[in-house]
């Protein structure tokens, strides 16, 4: 796959994403206070969730962002994307609820402190962020960095494939709302 190629699927699955994930903001209060039967979070903790992790995935694609910028001087990037994969398969992984076994930091764990209105308005922020650094690495300079993820064994990925597991993350707990809206309607129904 060319590296614009990528690049423009990535662009595509943040927009999707952000689309995926607001769709749930505006869905009635007591769906999104609903908490399952299993004990997971409600709607509304999982989309604080969804922000927490994308502030520390962000605070790693800044600096890598900065770093691979700063690395086109050093280093040979088509060379570079000469031999580059972008590791498909296992980042998809990351989209998919239950795919892997992961026990999150607590740091990442949902609050209420925060509004709805401040939850949406960062979650749109983070996404643009990462279409932002999308436009300053449009030739591949994003490969030149990597950092090492242990999510779902991941080693050492790029700036590239930190903003798609972001966007994939989100994905995943679009799933988990999902479940949680079925098991909701099918309660209120009986």
């Amino acid at each position: 796959m060319k590296i614009h190629d990528l690049i423009q699927e990535i662009r595509d699955t943040l927009i999707g994403v952000q689309n995926g994930v607001l769709v749930w903001f505006d869905k009635p209060l007591k769906t999104r206070q609903y908490v399952p039967h299993n004990g997971g979070w409600s709607m509304d903790q999982i989309l604080e969730h969804i922000t927490l992790t994308s502030h520390f995935l962000l605070i790693l694609i800044d600096k890598g962002t900065r770093k691979a910028l700063e690395n086109v001087q050093k280093q040979d990037l088509q060379v570079a994307l000469e031999h580059y994969v972008f590791e498909r398969k296992k980042l998809d992984e990351i989209g998919v609820y239950q795919s892997f076994e992961w026990i999150r930091p607590e740091h990442m764990e949902p609050t209420g402190q925060k509004s709805e209105e401040e939850i949406r308005s960062l979650f749109i922020e983070q996404i643009q962020r990462c279409l932002t650094y999308l436009d300053q690495m449009p030739d591949g300079e994003g490969v030149l960095y990597k950092t090492t993820m242990t999510v779902n064994n991941l080693g050492k990925i790029n700036v590239y494939e930190y903003i798609y597991f972001l966007a994939k993350h989100a994905e995943r707990h679009i799933g988990q709302m999902e479940r949680n809206e079925r098991e909701y309607e099918a309660t209120v129904v009986h």
